[in-house]
C-alpha cells in the first residue's frame, strides 16, 4: 500500500468511527430518556430519526470506503452494490428532509401566538409522525432508481460511460438524457432546501426581534432570561448551517461525477464532503443544546450541574 492510501483509509477509518459514536450516543440518549418515562420535547423525534439516519450514510459510505482505500476492491458483488447505494441515497435524502422538517417546526414552534402560524402552532405536534411518515415512504420510493443503473466493480474494465468509485460502479447519463435526469433529481432536493433556508431565515428574524426586546428589558434593570425555545433555536439554526455547507459543496461535485467520468481523488472527496454533516451534527447537537445535557443528569439521577447552567 501507497503512504496516500494509508492516509485515506485512516481518515474514513476515524469519520467513520468518531460520527457513529457520537449519533449512537444521542439515539442510545433518547431511547433511555423516553423508556424511563421522563418528558421530551417534540423535536427530539425528529432529531431521534435525523441520527438515526446519519448512522445510515456512515455505515453505507464510510465503511465501503475505508475499505477500499485498504485495497479491498471487490467484497461486494453486483446485488451488495445495488443494496448499499440504495441505503445510501435513502439515508441522504432522509438527512435533507429531517433537517428541513426540524427547521420547519421549530419555526412554527416559536412564532408569535398573533401570527398567523397560530393555528398551525397548536396542531404541529400532531403532525410530527406523519410528516415523518410520508418522508420516509416517499424517498424510499423515489430512490427505488439507485439499483438499475449501479453495476460492480467488475463491469468498469474499458468502458468510458462507467463511473469507478472503487468498490461499485454507476452507468454515466449522457446527452438529453443526462440533463433530465439532473433535473428530476434535483428537484426534491431543491424544494427541501428553499423550505429549510426559508425556514431559518424566519427564525433569524424572530431571534433578531427578541434580541431587541432583550436589550430593552436589561435597560429597565430586570433581569432577562433566554426561554428554552430560543436556545434550542439557535442549536437547531448551529445546526442547519453545518449541514447547508457540507451539502452545497457535495451536491455540487455529485453532480459534476453523475455526468464525466471523474478521477479517484474526486470520488474519495464528495464521500468525504457527504459524511462530514452526519460526523459533526450529534456534536454540534451536544454541545449546544442543554437538554441533552439535563437528560443525562436525569438519567444519572442528579440535578443539572453547573456546565449545563453556564452552556445555556
Amino acid at each position: 500500500m501507497e503512504s496516500k492510501d494509508i492516509i485515506l483509509s485512516v481518515a474514513f477509518f476515524f469519520q467513520t468511527g468518531t460520527g457513529i459514536l457520537g449519533n449512537s450516543f444521542l439515539i442510545c440518549l433518547f431511547i433511555l430518556v423516553f423508556l424511563k418515562g421522563h418528558r421530551m420535547r417534540h423535536i427530539d423525534i425528529i432529531i431521534t430519526q435525523l441520527t438515526l439516519v446519519n448512522c445510515l450514510i456512515l455505515l453505507s459510505k464510510g465503511i465501503p470506503q475505508t475499505m477500499t482505500a485498504l485495497g479491498l476492491m471487490n467484497f461486494f458483488n453486483q446485488i451488495g452494490c445495488k443494496i448499499v447505494f440504495y441505503l445510501h441515497r435513502v439515508a441522504r435524502d432522509l438527512s435533507l428532509s429531517m433537517t428541513c422538517l426540524l427547521s420547519g417546526f421549530q419555526a412554527i414552534t416559536i412564532s408569535p401566538s398573533n401570527s398567523k402560524w397560530a393555528d398551525l402552532k397548536a396542531r404541529a405536534p400532531k403532525y410530527l409522525i406523519p410528516s415523518s411518515l410520508c418522508c420516509w415512504t416517499f424517498h424510499l420510493f423515489f430512490c427505488s432508481y439507485i439499483p438499475w443503473g449501479m453495476k460492480g466493480p467488475k463491469h468498469t474494465r474499458n468502458n468510458t460511460q462507467i463511473q469507478h468509485n472503487g468498490y461499485c460502479s454507476h452507468n454515466i447519463p449522457s446527452g438529453f438524457q443526462a440533463s433530465l435526469f439532473a433535473a428530476i433529481l434535483s428537484f426534491p432536493d431543491a424544494i427541501f432546501l428553499g423550505l429549510m433556508i426559508s425556514a431559518n431565515g424566519y427564525m433569524l428574524f424572530l431571534l433578531y426581534r427578541h434580541h431587541k426586546q432583550i436589550q430593552q428589558v436589561y435597560l429597565t434593570c430586570l433581569s432577562p432570561r433566554v426561554s428554552p425555545e430560543n436556545r434550542a433555536t439557535k442549536s437547531i439554526l448551529m445546526l442547519v448551517s453545518t449541514f447547508i455547507s457540507s451539502y452545497s459543496l457535495n451536491c455540487i461535485l455529485t453532480a459534476y461525477m453523475s455526468l464525466i467520468k471523474s478521477p479517484p481523488w474526486l470520488v474519495n472527496t464528495s464521500a468525504f464532503l457527504a459524511a462530514c454533516f452526519p460526523t459533526v451534527s450529534p456534536y454540534v447537537l451536544i454541545s449546544s443544546d442543554s437538554q441533552v445535557t439535563r437528560y443525562c443528569s436525569a438519567l444519572c439521577g442528579k440535578k443539572p450541574s453547573i456546565w449545563s447552567w453556564i452552556i445555556e
